[in-house]
């Protein structure tokens, strides 16, 4: 995603927002707590696989795809949390897809979206989400906060993704459990897994971190293996012929 896009995607993410109605917080759906699940498997890279149809840097990927059967074979096939792309504009996602596979799997869901408020996490809670996605990039630190205050007062986690080391260090100060290294150069598009090498010197003993973007093969997962918990895939997987292979040849030994 480019500096120039970013902007863009919040510029039209306000307007969205602002025709939202606040949703009553509804019942919140149980699954496993994702930090919990992911501190104890110290031996085997998790995958974070994800639902998602097109992107702004790839277009369409797969538009055809049964969304629900994706998301089984990811569960059935030892993916840690299913990733729900819920954003129409640029991801030609939607809500009800976050809904539909949240009903139709145990591990926890992500409402990956471009997350600027609370009705954003209200509707997403409702749909069945156990996890949000905060991107530091979007938000001032203060807004970041409460974002993050009013998620994990309904009791969902949040993924806080990160970009640089000084976004790494606010990740750090608003308290995130659970923190994803975005590989992908938000000024020159460029995606590179050094970068989740280069921040993890600056990675603390006490949380759980996630490599993004990037990640195609085992040699890509071998990668970063040694520096994170998980890794979030996402067009890998959309694109692959054979889905459960794939996602056992990315759950990589680290013992």
């Amino acid at each position: 995603m480019s500096q120039t896009f970013l902007p863009k995607i919040l510029q039209e993410k306000a307007i969205e927002v602002a025709d939202l109605a606040l949703e009553t917080v509804g019942e919140g759906r149980k699954s496993y707590r994702l930090f919990d699940y992911l501190k104890a498997q110290k031996d085997r890279l998790q995958v974070i696989a994800e639902v998602k149809k097109a992107s702004p840097s790839m277009g369409d990927i797969n538009l055809d795809v049964d969304i629900i059967q994706q998301a089984k074979t990811y569960e059935a096939n030892g993916a840690c949390m299913i990733s729900v792309l819920t954003d129409r504009l640029f991801f030609k996602g939607d809500l009800s897809y976050l809904r539909e596979v949240s009903k139709a799997v145990s591990v926890p869901t992500l409402a990956k979206d471009f997350i600027i408020d609370e009705k954003q996490i209200v509707r997403s809670f409702n749909a069945g989400a156990t996890v949000i996605l905060l991107i530091v990039a979007a938000l001032t630190q203060d807004r970041l906060k409460e974002l993050f205050d009013f998620a994990t007062g309904l009791g969902l986690e949040v993924l806080v993704e990160t970009h640089t080391a000084e976004e790494l260090a606010i990740a750090h100060r608003i308290g995130a459990e659970i923190i994803g290294v975005n590989n992908r150069n938000l000024t020159t598009f460029d995606v590179s897994l050094e970068h989740t090498k280069a921040m993890a010197p600056l990675f603390e003993a006490d949380r759980v971190y996630v490599s993004e973007s990037g990640i195609f093969s085992s040699h890509d997962a071998h990668q970063v293996a040694p520096y994170v918990s998980a890794i979030l895939v996402g067009t890998a997987l959309m694109q692959s012929t054979d889905v459960a292979s794939t996602i056992k040849e990315l759950q990589v030994d680290k013992s």
